[in-house]
Protein backbone atom coordinates (compact mmCIF):
# COMPACT_ATOMS: atom_id res chain seq x y z
CA UNK A 1 0.00 0.00 0.00
CA UNK A 2 1.70 3.72 -1.31
CA UNK A 3 0.20 6.08 0.33
CA UNK A 4 1.71 9.99 -0.31
CA UNK A 5 1.06 12.76 1.75
CA UNK A 6 1.28 16.48 0.96
CA UNK A 7 2.65 18.68 3.71
CA UNK A 8 3.65 22.65 3.65
CA UNK A 9 6.20 23.92 6.63
CA UNK A 10 5.20 26.58 9.06
CA UNK A 11 6.99 28.44 11.56
CA UNK A 12 6.97 26.84 14.96
CA UNK A 13 4.25 27.76 17.04
CA UNK A 14 2.51 28.63 14.14
CA UNK A 15 -1.19 27.36 14.37
CA UNK A 16 -2.47 27.58 10.33
CA UNK A 17 -6.33 27.50 9.73
CA UNK A 18 -8.07 24.26 8.63
CA UNK A 19 -5.00 22.54 9.01
CA UNK A 20 -3.49 20.24 11.35
CA UNK A 21 0.03 21.16 12.91
CA UNK A 22 2.97 18.44 12.72
CA UNK A 23 6.75 17.47 12.90
CA UNK A 24 9.12 15.59 11.65
CA UNK A 25 11.89 14.28 13.28
CA UNK A 26 14.21 10.93 13.34
CA UNK A 27 17.50 9.93 14.20
CA UNK A 28 19.15 11.22 10.89
CA UNK A 29 16.30 13.86 10.45
CA UNK A 30 16.35 17.61 12.25
CA UNK A 31 12.72 18.45 13.27
CA UNK A 32 10.96 19.88 10.70
CA UNK A 33 7.43 21.89 11.82
CA UNK A 34 5.30 21.17 9.05
CA UNK A 35 1.34 21.95 8.37
CA UNK A 36 -1.23 18.91 6.64
CA UNK A 37 -5.22 19.94 5.47
CA UNK A 38 -7.26 18.83 8.20
CA UNK A 39 -9.31 16.84 6.03
CA UNK A 40 -6.71 15.15 3.78
CA UNK A 41 -5.06 14.42 6.37
CA UNK A 42 -8.16 12.86 8.87
CA UNK A 43 -8.93 10.73 5.12
CA UNK A 44 -5.31 9.76 4.97
CA UNK A 45 -5.37 8.85 9.42
CA UNK A 46 -8.60 6.50 8.43
CA UNK A 47 -7.25 4.42 5.20
CA UNK A 48 -3.22 4.38 6.17
CA UNK A 49 -3.12 3.96 9.90
CA UNK A 50 -0.36 4.53 12.03
CA UNK A 51 1.68 1.28 10.65
CA UNK A 52 1.61 2.34 7.02
CA UNK A 53 4.84 3.77 5.64
CA UNK A 54 3.59 7.60 4.33
CA UNK A 55 5.79 9.39 1.60
CA UNK A 56 5.56 13.45 2.16
CA UNK A 57 5.60 15.79 -0.48
CA UNK A 58 5.99 19.64 -0.20
CA UNK A 59 9.28 19.82 1.84
CA UNK A 60 12.79 19.90 0.01
CA UNK A 61 12.88 16.24 -0.89
CA UNK A 62 10.28 13.72 -0.53
CA UNK A 63 10.62 11.65 3.09
CA UNK A 64 9.28 8.25 4.21
CA UNK A 65 7.47 8.56 8.05
CA UNK A 66 5.51 6.86 9.78
CA UNK A 67 2.73 8.49 11.97
CA UNK A 68 4.38 8.16 15.51
CA UNK A 69 1.42 9.92 17.34
CA UNK A 70 -1.35 11.48 16.96
CA UNK A 71 -2.98 14.10 19.83
CA UNK A 72 -6.78 14.72 19.83
CA UNK A 73 -9.05 17.53 20.92
CA UNK A 74 -10.64 16.27 23.74
CA UNK A 75 -13.05 19.30 24.12
CA UNK A 76 -13.54 20.28 20.29
CA UNK A 77 -12.80 16.74 18.88
CA UNK A 78 -10.64 15.76 15.95
CA UNK A 79 -6.93 15.81 15.67
CA UNK A 80 -4.63 18.96 17.03
CA UNK A 81 -0.99 17.78 15.92
CA UNK A 82 0.41 14.75 14.51
CA UNK A 83 3.87 13.61 14.95
CA UNK A 84 5.50 12.15 11.68
CA UNK A 85 8.77 9.76 12.62
CA UNK A 86 11.17 9.85 9.51
CA UNK A 87 12.63 6.26 8.67
CA UNK A 88 16.02 5.42 7.35
CA UNK A 89 15.56 3.52 4.20
CA UNK A 90 17.14 0.04 4.19
CA UNK A 91 17.21 0.03 8.21
CA UNK A 92 15.38 -1.68 10.45
CA UNK A 93 12.29 -0.45 12.58
CA UNK A 94 10.50 -1.66 15.39
CA UNK A 95 6.46 -0.49 15.37
CA UNK A 96 3.04 -1.43 16.41
CA UNK A 97 1.19 -3.27 13.87
CA UNK A 98 -2.53 -3.81 14.29
CA UNK A 99 -4.63 -7.13 13.93
CA UNK A 100 -7.58 -7.39 11.84
CA UNK A 101 -9.83 -10.14 12.90
CA UNK A 102 -10.95 -11.92 9.84
CA UNK A 103 -13.94 -14.86 9.30
CA UNK A 104 -15.88 -16.36 12.04
CA UNK A 105 -15.72 -18.06 15.47
CA UNK A 106 -17.51 -21.50 15.01
CA UNK A 107 -18.08 -21.33 18.94
CA UNK A 108 -20.49 -18.48 18.51
CA UNK A 109 -22.80 -20.09 16.40
CA UNK A 110 -23.08 -22.80 19.86
CA UNK A 111 -23.63 -20.12 22.43
CA UNK A 112 -20.25 -19.66 23.47
CA UNK A 113 -18.09 -16.25 23.97
CA UNK A 114 -15.67 -14.64 21.78
CA UNK A 115 -12.93 -12.56 23.52
CA UNK A 116 -10.86 -10.32 21.68
CA UNK A 117 -7.92 -9.77 24.15
CA UNK A 118 -4.87 -8.39 21.55
CA UNK A 119 -5.42 -5.62 19.12
CA UNK A 120 -1.93 -4.72 17.45
CA UNK A 121 1.57 -6.65 18.16
CA UNK A 122 5.31 -5.11 17.99
CA UNK A 123 7.13 -5.98 15.10
CA UNK A 124 10.97 -5.20 13.86
CA UNK A 125 11.57 -5.23 10.59
CA UNK A 126 12.77 -3.01 6.83
CA UNK A 127 10.52 -0.34 5.76
CA UNK A 128 9.47 -1.75 2.62
CA UNK A 129 8.33 -5.49 4.13
CA UNK A 130 6.56 -3.75 7.20
CA UNK A 131 2.64 -4.42 6.91
CA UNK A 132 -0.39 -2.43 7.34
CA UNK A 133 -2.65 -4.96 9.26
CA UNK A 134 -1.91 -8.92 10.34
CA UNK A 135 -5.03 -10.88 9.62
CA UNK A 136 -6.46 -13.40 12.69
CA UNK A 137 -7.95 -16.13 11.18
CA UNK A 138 -11.08 -16.52 14.00
CA UNK A 139 -12.38 -19.82 11.85
CA UNK A 140 -10.57 -22.21 14.31
CA UNK A 141 -12.32 -21.38 17.27
CA UNK A 142 -14.63 -23.96 17.54
CA UNK A 143 -14.71 -24.76 21.16
CA UNK A 144 -14.52 -23.28 24.55
CA UNK A 145 -10.77 -24.83 24.93
CA UNK A 146 -9.98 -23.14 21.56
CA UNK A 147 -7.53 -19.96 21.41
CA UNK A 148 -5.45 -18.18 19.31
CA UNK A 149 -1.71 -16.62 20.67
CA UNK A 150 0.56 -14.99 18.60
CA UNK A 151 3.11 -18.04 17.90
CA UNK A 152 -0.63 -18.35 15.38
CA UNK A 153 -0.17 -15.63 13.23
CA UNK A 154 1.15 -15.32 9.80
CA UNK A 155 3.58 -12.50 8.57
CA UNK A 156 5.90 -12.69 5.58
CA UNK A 157 9.31 -13.38 5.49
CA UNK A 158 11.98 -10.86 7.48
CA UNK A 159 8.90 -9.67 9.69
CA UNK A 160 9.65 -10.37 13.51
CA UNK A 161 6.98 -10.49 15.73
CA UNK A 162 8.62 -9.16 19.21
CA UNK A 163 5.55 -10.30 21.39
CA UNK A 164 5.89 -13.09 23.82
CA UNK A 165 4.69 -16.39 21.16
CA UNK A 166 2.10 -17.83 23.91
CA UNK A 167 0.54 -14.38 24.22
CA UNK A 168 -3.23 -14.96 23.80
CA UNK A 169 -5.15 -13.09 21.11
CA UNK A 170 -8.36 -14.46 21.28
CA UNK A 171 -10.07 -17.23 22.88
CA UNK A 172 -13.16 -18.80 23.72
CA UNK A 173 -15.29 -19.13 27.19
CA UNK A 174 -18.92 -20.44 28.20
CA UNK A 175 -21.60 -18.29 28.36
CA UNK A 176 -22.19 -16.99 31.95
CA UNK A 177 -25.79 -18.59 33.32
CA UNK A 178 -28.53 -15.54 34.35
CA UNK A 179 -28.51 -16.47 38.00
CA UNK A 180 -32.54 -17.00 38.51
CA UNK A 181 -34.36 -14.04 40.25
CA UNK A 182 -36.08 -14.74 43.76
CA UNK A 183 -39.00 -15.06 43.38
CA UNK A 184 -42.02 -12.23 44.99
CA UNK A 185 -44.58 -13.39 46.86
CA UNK A 186 -47.78 -11.46 46.39
CA UNK A 187 -48.79 -9.58 49.47
CA UNK A 188 -52.62 -9.03 50.37
CA UNK A 189 -52.36 -5.05 51.48
CA UNK A 190 -55.92 -5.69 52.68
CA UNK A 191 -54.97 -8.57 55.02
CA UNK A 192 -51.88 -6.37 56.14
CA UNK A 193 -54.16 -3.36 56.88
CA UNK A 194 -56.78 -5.19 58.84
CA UNK A 195 -53.73 -6.88 61.03
CA UNK A 196 -52.26 -3.48 61.83
CA UNK A 197 -55.73 -2.26 62.71
CA UNK A 198 -56.32 -5.20 65.07
CA UNK A 199 -52.89 -4.81 66.53
CA UNK A 200 -53.66 -0.81 67.31
CA UNK A 201 -57.31 -1.63 68.94
CA UNK A 202 -55.81 -4.26 70.69
CA UNK A 203 -53.33 -2.17 72.33
CA UNK A 204 -56.00 0.81 72.52
CA UNK A 205 -57.86 -2.00 74.94
CA UNK A 206 -55.14 -3.00 76.84
CA UNK A 207 -54.09 0.37 77.99
CA UNK A 208 -57.73 1.22 78.84
CA UNK A 209 -57.78 -2.27 80.68
CA UNK A 210 -54.75 -1.10 82.80
CA UNK A 211 -55.80 2.46 83.48
CA UNK A 212 -59.13 0.68 84.89
CA UNK A 213 -57.19 -1.26 87.41
CA UNK A 214 -54.88 1.44 88.62
CA UNK A 215 -58.24 3.35 89.23
CA UNK A 216 -59.36 0.26 91.40
CA UNK A 217 -56.05 -0.05 93.47
CA UNK A 218 -55.68 3.50 94.95
CA UNK A 219 -59.55 3.41 95.38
Amino acid sequence: MTVTLEVTKRTAGEKPDGSVPGVVYGPKQESVPIAIDKRVFDKTLDEAGESTIITLTGLDEEMEVLIHDVAFNAARGGVEHVDFYAIERGKELTTNVALEFVGDAPAEKDGLILNKILYDVQVTCRPSVLPSHIDVDLSGLVEVTSQITVADLTVEEGVQIDNDPEEVIASVSEARADEPEEPVEDVDMDAVEVEEKGKTDDGEAATDDAGADDADTSA
